[in-house]
């Protein structure tokens, strides 16, 4: 009860420092929602326009109502259960309103949903002017807490119909569920995708190799008539290619060189845990995907496991997929039948992950070539005793699941974790 009570006035007091910063320092501001892939587009985002604009972006994954969209207005990182940490953020707030600071003339706020009027209620106080809409799939994440998947579209699509006439709002061309909002919005809209019909159009998607092997994507952006190449290091796996693609079209739109922001690409380094290849022991790769997951994310990164071609064998180590509601045994099994496919071996973590052995066992997958452990750890420490060269392994799961420990106990340069891995702050650590 103190704790809560402590956390609501700080989040009030923020709340009102980060609207009267806004009105103060008058920035442009893009709003990143969605179901998939918000914290890769907002990266992509800071990434590329960062190059010829003053940007400020959300810290990892700071996208809630209470403090995430508070704490980038203001500039802060999380001061998680430091009280002085959280009075010395209350007074640079005033700092920054009280004398001239450097401010950003854009900020990128991811924008999340876990209950149902939290983006209503973000959009009280701040005012969007651009908005992009990630994938919308069928089952949304964060649904446990909602009546029904409607409910949760409604409320991400708030997002787009703030922005005013004279505005700019981004929606996926592959995404049914958020192009029939068309008719709904103001402000002027872009599509882009895979879709013959996107104004900005991903053609040829292809992985591209070095020396040791995969090496990241390659694809074609079709704009106005014309085709230019675009690769992206450290990455596979179609869906990574969404980020870019929307960071080179927002870009477009805001008049920057197309040319430019491709060749800025080059230093573009994706974000931990969204499928990115690392090294594993033994001569064998990682796809390590670990940052979080829904039901679309996690097929989407066994399509690309499955498209691999591998000199070992294909291993998928999936974690319980959280906050699915009455979904989730339905979410689960799905995948179960998903990689019965493909997989010579498939590890499950976790007491939701026991729908995916269920649905391996309905196809007679073999009990031999199926593994389930408590914990990541557990499931880490496994892997690492069975592995041999050439296997390719695949580990995702939701965030609470902290499949990144897995990934530590097979990665060849484990010292290196501190930059490869997600959630390696002290306060993750300690938990």
């Amino acid at each position: 009860m103190i704790k809560s009570f402590f956390k609501n006035i700080i989040a009030t007091i923020l709340q009102l420092e980060a609207r009267l910063v806004l009105k103060k320092y008058h920035p442009k501001i893009i709003g990143v929602t969605g179901s998939v892939g918000k914290t890769s587009t907002k990266d992509a985002l800071v990434s590329i326009l960062g190059k010829n604009l003053s940007v400020r972006g959300s810290e990892k994954s700071y996208n809630s109502s209470d403090f995430g969209v508070a704490l980038t207005v203001l500039g802060c990182h999380s001061a998680w259960n430091d009280l002085f940490g959280w009075l010395e953020i209350m007074i640079y707030g005033v700092v920054l309103l009280c004398k001239k600071q450097k401010y950003p003339d854009w900020l990128v706020l991811e924008i999340g949903l876990e209950h149902p009027g939290e983006i209503k209620s973000i959009l009280k106080w701040v005012k969007i002017d651009l908005a992009v809409i990630t994938l919308l799939p069928e089952i949304p994440v964060h649904i446990e807490f909602f009546k029904s998947k409607d409910e949760v579209l409604n409320e991400k699509m708030l997002l787009a119909k703030a922005v005013p006439i004279g505005g700019h709002i981004f929606l996926n061309a592959d995404d049914p569920n958020s192009l029939k909002f068309i008719p709904d919005l103001a402000g002027e809209t872009s599509t882009l995708g895979f879709s013959d019909k996107a104004d900005y159009r991903a053609i040829n998607p292809a992985i591209f190799n070095n020396d040791l092997g995969p090496a990241g994507l390659s694809f074609d952006l079709g704009h106005n008539e014309k085709n230019l190449n675009v690769k992206i290091n450290g990455v596979v796996g179609e869906h990574q290619i969404y980020p870019v693609l929307t960071a080179l079209a927002v870009g477009d739109k805001l008049s920057l060189k197309m040319i430019e922001m491709i060749e800025t690409l080059g230093q573009y380094q994706p974000p931990a845990g969204r499928l990115r290849l690392i090294e594993g022991t033994k001569g064998t790769m990682i796809l390590d995907d670990t940052y979080n997951a829904s039901p679309v994310a996690m097929s989407a990164g066994l399509k690309t496991l499955e498209s691999f071609v591998v000199a070992g064998r294909k291993i998928a180590v999936l974690g319980d997929m959280l906050q699915l509601g009455k979904y989730t045994v339905e979410a689960h099994k799905a995948i179960g039948y998903q990689v019965s496919l493909f997989c010579d071996l498939v590890v499950t973590v976790g007491l939701r992950a026991k729908f995916i052995d269920e649905a391996l066992r309905e196809k007679k997958f073999g009990e031999r070539k199926m593994k389930h452990f408590d914990d990541s750890l557990q499931a880490g420490q496994y892997l690492e005793k069975i592995i041999k060269k050439g296997d390719v392994i695949f580990i995702k799961g939701s965030q609470g699941m902290r499949m990144e420990k897995a990934v530590e106990e097979i990665m060849a340069h484990p010292e290196g974790k501190a930059k490869l891995l997600v959630r390696q702050d002290k306060e993750w650590q300690e938990r």
